[in-house]
């Protein structure tokens, strides 16, 4: 791709403050940064501290036109090490955050005129961020909405409107949910008839029509209409249905730039940015990949829920004998977090069934763990950042969705692209254990037809994002229509 000339473009990001947002948002900002443009990363105040103590104080010193900045969230001050409420969040950031952030491009602004700062040329919003889009169409600067999820799971979040209108949401009372209700099939989308209500993102499961996420979504999802453009993290021969009912309902253009784990990988390695910044909120274990390095290949089953997802601590139970039936090696994420209201406590006897090939770690570096030649499977929450970066490793997945567009996520893995098995919402651990070994045999059977996808896949997302492919097009096409509005050329 090509380099931007010497007059600097200005892109101001702004993630939402979770892990699965914040990660494609710097994957996104090292990419704009490597091609010459002005990075300003807008962390919440909260966040900014979880990255602090992470990194080290040093962390977010920041780099030659690699600046952050931060906005109050609107949520009480905290020092938890721990995902936010995510309805709380939403409602905050929705309402509060729009002042903050004028007065932060307002400074941008007026301090342009310095050696240090350009103007800015447009304002990069998470797709649920988009008080953002509003603070920069006020202005008139160019503003991009950067979906971070599966384009699946937002041709879901659009039917919520819909839903809404044809009385199906909010449910009738509570027995909808066990009554077979949710099976009933969503057949009004044009192009995309594998969808049930059970596949629509979970927030549609209430029965209160004031439910916070319910309108924080159908609000987000109008509010994108008034972008000047909008990316989504995905490529697309993966998503080629979803992408084109979304740019049937969506006036601005759409481009899809992904998976971005490979379009970084563009970036030269030796390049100053790729080693020194980062954006994991917790710690990570570093140890984990030498003893990774000790296990034969496609040996080690890799099990992570992601940033947000929690249980019960029967639930866990169910897993960890599950795994412990498999009797495969394991590598297992277990966040200080991940059980609700309590410390995560393994029992002795899983302790002495699973030594000498278990490993627990609390957080880790996963695209190296997934592009680990020992790992040879995953057991996932079906997060979009985690099926992207398993399909990037060719790796087949176990699918345990816990909310949002994370069950849109699973029934495609599952039903449409035929790279993952579907736990069932009620954990028991002998399905756990058929599940693993099925994924991990390689000789035969779904376990061989899964793998032999995922590697077909990985080849497309590969061809996607090197020179002449969708996304690598794709993204010079989104360069240089933001600096056409600033009447500069590459």
């Amino acid at each position: 791709m090509g380099t931007i000339p010497e007059q600097k473009p200005h892109a101001v990001m702004v993630p939402y403050p979770a892990q699965g947002h914040v990660n494609p948002m710097m994957k996104l900002a090292k990419i704009l940064y490597s091609k010459g443009f002005h990075i300003t990363f807008v962390n919440t105040e909260f966040n900014h501290k979880r990255l602090l103590r992470s990194r080290g104080p040093h962390a977010l010193d920041g780099l030659p036109d690699f600046h952050y900045e931060t906005i109050p969230d609107g949520l009480p001050p905290s020092d938890a090490d721990a995902t936010q409420h995510v309805p709380s969040l939403c409602h905050s950031t929705s309402t509060t955050c729009f002042d903050p952030f004028m007065k932060l491009l307002g400074r941008l602004q007026s301090s342009a005129s310095g050696d240090h700062v350009p103007p800015v040329t447009c304002v990069v919003s998470d797709g649920i961020m988009t008080f953002s889009l509003r603070a920069a169409n006020a202005l008139g600067i160019p503003s991009v909405l950067f979906w971070t999820a599966s384009a699946c799971g937002f041709v879901g979040y659009a039917q919520y409107r819909s839903l809404v209108d044809q009385g199906l949401v909010p449910l009738k009372d509570e027995s909808c949910l066990t009554n077979g209700f949710l099976e009933t099939k969503v057949d009004w989308i044009p192009g995309i008839d594998n969808l049930r209500l059970r596949d629509i993102p979970s927030f549609i499961r209430t029965t209160d029509p004031d439910d916070i996420m319910l309108n924080f979504f159908i609000g987000q999802l109008k509010a994108a209409h008034e972008a000047t453009m909008i990316i989504i993290n995905t490529f697309d021969l993966f998503e080629q249905n979803s992408l084109q009912y979304l740019s049937s309902i969506y006036s601005p253009p759409i481009f899809t730039v992904g998976p971005l784990p490979l379009i970084l990988e563009l970036t030269p390695h030796n390049h100053k940015l790729m080693s020194s910044i980062g954006s994991n909120l917790w710690k990570e274990d570093t140890h984990c990949l030498q003893w990774l390095d000790s296990q034969e290949p496609s040996s080690v089953f890799y099990v992570n829920y992601g940033s947000i997802t929690t249980m019960a601590a029967d639930q866990l139970a169910e897993f960890a004998w599950g795994l412990a039936g498999s009797k495969c090696q394991f590598l297992w994420v277990v966040r200080p977090d991940l059980v609700e209201s309590r410390s995560v406590i393994f029992s002795k006897e899983f302790k002495e069934e699973t030594e000498g090939r278990g490993l627990i770690v609390s957080w880790c570096s996963q695209e190296q763990v997934l592009n680990h030649p020992a790992v040879g499977g995953f057991l996932t929450h079906s997060g979009w950042n985690s099926t992207t970066e398993s399909v990037c490793a060719g790796k087949p997945m176990v699918c345990w969705p816990f909310f949002a567009e994370q069950q849109t996520n699973c029934r495609y893995a599952c039903v449409e692209w035929g790279i993952g098995l579907e736990v069932d919402p009620v954990v028991r651990r002998e399905e756990v254990r058929r599940m693993v070994v099925e994924v991990m045999e390689r000789s035969s059977g779904k376990g061989r037809e899964m793998k032999e996808k995922v590697l077909e896949w990985k080849r497309k997302a590969e061809a996607a994002t090197r020179p002449g492919g969708s996304s690598y097009q794709n993204l010079e096409k989104v360069l240089d229509l933001l600096l056409k509005n600033f009447n500069l050329t590459r």
